[in-house]
This record gives C-alpha cells, sequence and structure tokens, in this order.
C-alpha cells in the first residue's frame, strides 16, 4: 500500500526526515511562466517546476487571503473552519468545536513531532498594506511556529512616487496603484527583505554546531526545519524597482477579450471595471503591466531562496512547495482582483519540487488532475514519513503518490469553493457550476463547458440541452456542499 511505501523513501543518508520550504505568494494567477511558457518571466518558478510537479488545476477553497490561507494551513473546507473573511482569527474555529480543540495546523503537525518551524512575513492573513509597516503579525496562530518574523516592510512609504490607477477606488489596500522604485532600493522591499531573513535562517540551520555547545544551543538544531516564507508581492499596491517595469510596457499589454451574457447573474459582476475601479484603457494597460513586474520582482526572491539551498547543500534535503493563496482576474469578463468564482479568481499556481531518487520519474511534469489547496496538508504529512498519523478530520487528499509518477487509489473529481456574497462553486474536469445563495433559482446560476468554452464566456445553464448535465451538477454541489459544510461533526 502507498502509506507502507511512504514510510520508506530515501531523502538523503539514513532515510532523514526531509526540511520543509513552504512559499506563498499573494494574489498570484496561473499567468506565469510554469503555466503559460513564457520565456524569461519567472524564470525561477520556471526552474522549480522543472525540478518537480506543476498542478496544473488546483484550486483555492475562497479567493480571498484570510479564508484561503486559514483552509489550507488546517486542511478543512472555511465552512468547517469558519474562518469566512478576513477578520476572522485562524485559532477561532477551536472555539465552542471540540473535535477541532486540539486539530494542529499544517505545520503545528510537524512542530508536535520535533521539527524546528519557522515563520517569515505573510503566511496567514496579514494586512498588505496596513499592517505590515508596523511589523504587526497579522492573523497568525502562534503555537505553530518555533520562530517567527514580520517584516516591517515601508510599502505605501517607500521612496518613490505612487501613481493611483483607479479613479473610483483610492482606499490603498484594495485599489489599483503602481511606483517604480530606483534599483538601488530593491533591498528595502518586504519580499527582499523577507527572502534575506529566511536565508539567515537556512544559514542558521545548515551552519555546524560549535564544539563546546550548550544543550540550549542545540536544541532543535539537528532536527529538519519547516520554513514557510510569505512574499506579498503581487499584492497591491504593485510597488517593484525599475529593471522590473521595465520588462512591461504598457503599450505592450493586450487586455482581455470577454462575452458575459445576459443570464450571467449580477453576483458575479460585482468586479468590474466600471462598478468598482472606473479605470481608462491606458490605467488597465498600466494596471496589467504593473501586476507582471511585481510577479517579476517576487520571481527574482524566489530564485535567491532556490540559490541559497544549492549553496548551502539543502536541495536534496529539503521538499519545496510554492503556491499562492488563490489567483486573481485581470480584465477578464471585465472583472478585476479577486472574490469572483471565474477560473481566473480560484485556480492558483501550485508546484512541488521533492528530493530523492523515489521521486525521479516525475520531475518536470504536470498533473492535469483536479486537486484542491487543503491537500497540501495530507500530502506533506506522508511526504514527511508519518502516513497514518495525520488527522482524521482531515478533508484534503495526499498527492504523494502523484508526486512519485503513480495513479492515485481514488482520484479527485471535483473542487469545492466558496466567496462572499454567499456564492460556492464545483469545479470538475469538464464543467464548472456555481451558485449564489442557497436554493437554486436558475437565474442564480452558471453553468460552463470547459472543453468548449475554458474562458467561461457563455453561460449554458438555461438551455435546454444543458438540463440533464444542470441537474448532474447540481446534485454533485449539494453534496460536496453539505460534506464541506460538515466537517468535523461527525466525529463528535
Amino acid at each position: 500500500m502507498l502509506s507502507l511505501f511512504l514510510g520508506h523513501l530515501g531523502f538523503g543518508q539514513h532515510n532523514a526526515k526531509p526540511n520543509i520550504l513552504l512559499i506563498i505568494s499573494d494574489d498570484l494567477n496561473t499567468k506565469i511562466g510554469p503555466y503559460m511558457n513564457v520565456d524569461q518571466y519567472t524564470p525561477n518558478l520556471d526552474r522549480l517546476a522543472g525540478e518537480g510537479i506543476r498542478f496544473s488545476r488546483a484550486f483555492s477553497q475562497f479567493p480571498l487571503c484570510g479564508p484561503s490561507r486559514a483552509s489550507l494551513m488546517s486542511g478543512l473546507y472555511p465552512e468547517s473552519n469558519g474562518v469566512v473573511s478576513n477578520n476572522d482569527q485562524p485559532g477561532s474555529y477551536r472555539k465552542g468545536t471540540p473535535a477541532l480543540a486540539n486539530h494542529p495546523s499544517m505545520v503545528g503537525f510537524f512542530r508536535e513531532r520535533g521539527y524546528f518551524t519557522a515563520r517569515v512575513s505573510k503566511i496567514y492573513h496579514m494586512g498588505v498594506p496596513g499592517g505590515i509597516e508596523r511589523g504587526e503579525p497579522g492573523g497568525d496562530e502562534p503555537d505553530s511556529w518555533d520562530y517567527a518574523y514580520n517584516v516591517m516592510g515601508p510599502e505605501t512609504m517607500s521612496q518613490g512616487s505612487m501613481e493611483l490607477l483607479s479613479p473610483k477606488n483610492k482606499h490603498y489596500g484594495s485599489n489599483f496603484a503602481q511606483m517604480v522604485l530606483a534599483d538601488s532600493l530593491a533591498g528595502t522591499q518586504t519580499d527582499y527583505l523577507a527572502a534575506s531573513q529566511a536565508i539567515a535562517i537556512l544559514e542558521n540551520r545548515a551552519g555546524k554546531i560549535p564544539e563546546g555547545a550548550t544543550n540550549m544551543q542545540r536544541i532543535k538544531r539537528d532536527e529538519p526545519f519547516f520554513l514557510a516564507v510569505g512574499f506579498v508581492r503581487p499584492h497591491v499596491p504593485f510597488i517593484a524597482p525599475q529593471s522590473s517595469f521595465a520588462r512591461h510596457r504598457p503599450e505592450d499589454v493586450t487586455l482581455p477579450t470577454y462575452v458575459v451574457g445576459d443570464n450571467v447573474p449580477a453576483q458575479a459582476l460585482t468586479r468590474q471595471n466600471e462598478k468598482v475601479w472606473g479605470m481608462d484603457e491606458l490605467q488597465q494597460k498600466k494596471t496589467v503591466a504593473a501586476y507582471m513586474a511585481s510577479v517579476r520582482f517576487m520571481d527574482q526572491q524566489v530564485g535567491r531562496l532556490l540559490d541559497a539551498l544549492d549553496r548551502l547543500n539543502l536541495k536534496e534535503k529539503t521538499i519545496v512547495i510554492f503556491m499562492s493563496d488563490h489567483g486573481y482576474n485581470l480584465g477578464e469578463h471585465g472583472s478585476w482582483s479577486k472574490t469572483s468564482l471565474w477560473e481566473g479568481t480560484v485556480a492558483a499556481p501550485l508546484i512541488i519540487s521533492v528530493p530523492g531518487e523515489d521521486f525521479e520519474g516525475a520531475r518536470g511534469s504536470t498533473y492535469s488532475g483536479i486537486t484542491e489547496l487543503i491537500d497540501l496538508y495530507p500530502t506533506l504529512v506522508d511526504l514527511g514519513g508519518f502516513a497514518g498519523q495525520q488527522p482524521g478530520i482531515l478533508q484534503g487528499q495526499s498527492l504523494a503518490a502523484i508526486l512519485q509518477g503513480m495513479r492515485p487509489e481514488k482520484q479527485k473529481d471535483h473542487a469545492y469553493s466558496i466567496t462572499v456574497g454567499g456564492g460556492a462553486t464545483v469545479r470538475t474536469s469538464e464543467w464548472r457550476y456555481t451558485r449564489w445563495g442557497e436554493e437554486a433559482e436558475g437565474t442564480n446560476e452558471e453553468l460552463y463547458h470547459h472543453v468548449t468554452d475554458p474562458e467561461e464566456h457563455v453561460n449554458l445553464v438555461d438551455k435546454p440541452e444543458m438540463q440533464q448535465e444542470v441537474a448532474a451538477l447540481r446534485r454533485i454541489f449539494e453534496a460536496v456542499r453539505t460534506d464541506a459544510r460538515s466537517g468535523p461533526k461527525h466525529l463528535l
């Protein structure tokens, strides 16, 4: 069986436990090199994808920072852990739910088993901007970490001129604005500072323990580490050095074409440009270009971490995960930012690289099956050699077999996501079914056929010839939503 085989995977000498480096980008969609074959846009992510597996259909459980991060870190759907807004505290789901009272976060699970665990910058929700400038911890779970470092990034107070790009929305943190910095100031930025601190931690873990060190100095130095690093770009405002902006000119941007039918529910269109941002064509192109510049700068920081693993001889001992909390719309359906349930906001990049000969055959490959971000928790439990010890309430499914190039015992056939305003969606390999509200009313539903309409332009829900499919998707939706809401109650 897979669980028995995983217990004998080789990650180095004496089957030592692997280190884990988790890198989470903020508001990053899948329009990056490993997913779009865009040459030299994200060379470091391309490099990581070549060393691991790219999951091309990985879906966030909530296209908003706080709920998504609490979901993937707890291994539970948002409706199970109760974190459904940026204001909810991750640990609040334990209150009043005995089955969750002692449920560790994904990182906390490894800390309980002797790992040295460290957080650098944004892993749970954190105000960007609006909190990170003060070095606030945000909605953290302190019990997860042996060490936590909050970057005090300048963000909107950086030494540059901020240009507002969204005339209707002037609130920094949700509007669109860009700031082009001198290259000499790159080292002042939040993500550069985060990468530097993470590298310092890697240096510390790789260094030799001096002779005569006290027991206190030796604590957990011989143990593997779980290092979680949060990069805030490309979250707004779009701040990056001039050299990053130089590669992405507004005049070279092609805005997406789209079709929005009369039968698309109004709730799905709340983030359209004319309703929220009021950008003209040039401002829209500047927004896309600035987003891409921010992605390029973030990718450079990923490269610094990967280089450090190589230099410190940690690469062959370390599992590396790169992911985002959710996707991001940049004009698709006339919509921008997040919280919608279109493919562009729910789909998220997920790349996993695992060292060892057992994973050689799958390197550089793509897995196109349905995957959810809550699958990461049970996956790392298995890869860490703790198969059979995972909390019974986890709602995800391990991807360990896929990372070995094997077919999973049970292939996932749907992903489930919810959002603000009572929207929920189910994505299968062929269809996306979305409902706004509790009951199916026809006018509050969407149905898209991804084989013939991957951009989700034509809502088929009211087509007479589609009613058999609509009925089938409704049944799947109801069953999935019931399971997601039941959560750990079956253990009570």
